[in-house]
């Protein structure tokens, strides 16, 4: 996606991917300012651990507690998160969201972030997580009302559900029965590679509205792109990169 729009933009530039084991983040990070890297996009499971190797981090990723994108500033590695913002821009494709209960499935960084997007734009937001203490605790950092165990969900009514777990990243699982959803909302997965998870299959044959996890990874890609760049971002021309990879991220 990054360089189908560094080369629709003009740009001598190029993204290329680094597998690095969660013990060997800090010399990643080492090497990156020997390297003169100019942008890093922090991918799981890194977004919170990575924080402790930068200069600085913006306000809204402190709040939010994750980092997603590092930018180098003169000498300085600066984190942001453009991932509340591509979460955003990604569900508001179906329905606003201002006003709505949402439940948001999951309490890692992804979570945090739309945790964070949520509350911001006047949604009612209950966290659900396996360990009920990391959602008890995401809750009072960001302002959510609720937070219980994953199987709480068809205790809660809800207008927009979103997954930030990994179930169903590679497989054919759902983190949530079939049952529990209705027509009556928006369902979104964070998780992209099946485009149309279970859990998205099964939303839409409720009835539900339905984002598959592409639209947040390349909303925040963009996000990403025009804050090193300062060009505005051809999201079309970087969708299309993502359909053409088959689906296998940035």
């Amino acid at each position: 996606m990054h360089r189908a729009a560094y080369r629709e933009r003009g740009l001598d530039a190029t993204y290329v991917a680094f597998d690095v084991a969660p013990k060997l983040l800090g010399d990643a990070l080492r090497g990156a300012r020997a390297l003169g890297i100019r942008q890093l996009a922090v991918s799981l499971p890194h977004k919170v651990a990575v924080r402790k190797y930068l200069d600085r981090i913006d306000p809204v990723a402190q709040k939010i507690g994750a980092v997603n994108t590092i930018t180098r500033v003169e000498d300085e590695l600066v984190g942001s998160n453009t991932d509340w913002q591509g979460a955003l821009r990604a569900l508001e494709r179906e329905a606003p969201v201002a006003g709505r209960r949402a439940v948001v499935l999951g309490a890692g960084g992804t979570a945090r972030a739309l945790v964070y997007a949520l509350c911001r734009e006047g949604a009612e937001v209950t966290v659900l997580n396996r360990t009920v203490a990391t959602a008890e605790g995401l809750a009072a950092d960001l302002g959510a009302r609720a937070a219980g165990p994953l199987g709480a969900l068809p205790d809660h009514r809800f207008e927009i559900l979103v997954n930030t777990t990994s179930v169903g990243l590679g497989s054919d699982l759902s983190p949530v029965a079939a049952e529990a959803l209705h027509p009556d909302c928006v369902v979104m997965d964070a998780v992209y590679e099946p485009a149309r998870t279970r859990l998205l299959r099964d939303a839409a044959a409720a009835g539900a509205r339905t984002v598959e996890g592409k639209w947040m990874l390349v909303h925040q890609a963009a996000l990403q792109f025009e804050s090193w760049s300062g060009c505005k971002a051809p999201l079309e021309a970087m969708a299309r990169a993502f359909d053409q990879a088959g689906g296998s991220g940035t």
